[in-house]
């Protein structure tokens, strides 16, 4: 690291935890974020800011009035501009050395999986189960740790799928693809905007621990929160032996 690097993260730096070898751990990485919407937002924000040196965003949607109220990556003159456009512009402003890939598709397949495969972390900000299956399923085959968060009304809900580990589940042990879960959106159901940084700002925590090795990760623990009631409680999940997603994957 140079001078201005050393001052710039200097405080995750003076984290014993973190040090100069986590941080350049950091400054070599790549993570791949799905979505640029209320929970792509601080992830992307916190993971620029702490100097996660590359970023893929992918995002198929422009920019709406009505994303503002918590969609804080976007400013009220990108009304128009596709999110990753603007997502990108304001990443730059934050930290330039950040290297931002904006990719303005609804990735899947062959394409989703090549992403995952360069990617040292996936995290997860999408808003409906078809896109998280995909990507859990291209998680588990190429063995990528995965941060999956969502928010809706006061409600959120945070965990982590390493299938690097031994007996790990899969985000499809917890919600099967097969199952009668509905998607139950924000356009429909209204979300506090906040939350959508709580859930957020956790996933960029739980990626920059993953990134670093730092502390305990909430692999294999769904995290729950009542923002109404500010509530929190942890679930511990078990790897579903039957599950055709990471069962397949070995």
């Amino acid at each position: 690291m140079n001078d201005e690097q050393l001052l710039r993260y200097s405080r995750h730096i003076l984290l014993p935890e973190i040090g100069i070898e986590g941080q350049e751990r950091l400054l070599a990485a790549r993570a791949l974020v799905i979505g640029a919407g209320g929970l792509g937002s601080p992830v992307a924000l916190y993971l620029a800011a702490a100097g996660l040196g590359h970023i893929t965003l992918c995002d198929d949607e422009d920019v709406d009035l009505t994303n503002l109220q918590r969609q804080i990556v976007h400013r009220s003159e990108s009304i128009g501009r596709k999110k990753v456009e603007s997502a990108r512009a304001t990443l730059a402003a934050i930290n330039p050395e950040v290297r931002v890939v904006g990719l303005s598709e609804r990735v899947g397949g062959e394409r989703l999986e090549a992403l995952v495969r360069e990617a040292d972390v996936v995290i997860d900000g999408s808003d409906n189960f078809s896109t998280r299956h995909a990507v859990n399923r291209a998680c588990a085959h190429a063995r990528k740790p995965l941060v999956s968060g969502a928010a809706v009304r006061f409600d959120g809900q945070v965990a982590v799928f390493d299938l690097r580990a031994s007996g790990a589940p899969c985000y499809a042990c917890l919600f099967p693809e097969s199952g009668e879960t509905e998607d139950v959106r924000c356009a429909v159901m209204g979300v506090f905007a906040p939350l959508t940084g709580i859930v957020g700002s956790i996933q960029a925590a739980e990626a920059l621990k993953l990134i670093t090795g730092t502390g305990e990760t909430l692999a294999g623990r769904l995290l729950l929160l009542d923002a109404l009631t500010m509530q929190v409680r942890t679930i511990t999940l078990r790897k579903d032996p039957a599950c055709p997603a990471c069962s397949a994957a070995g």
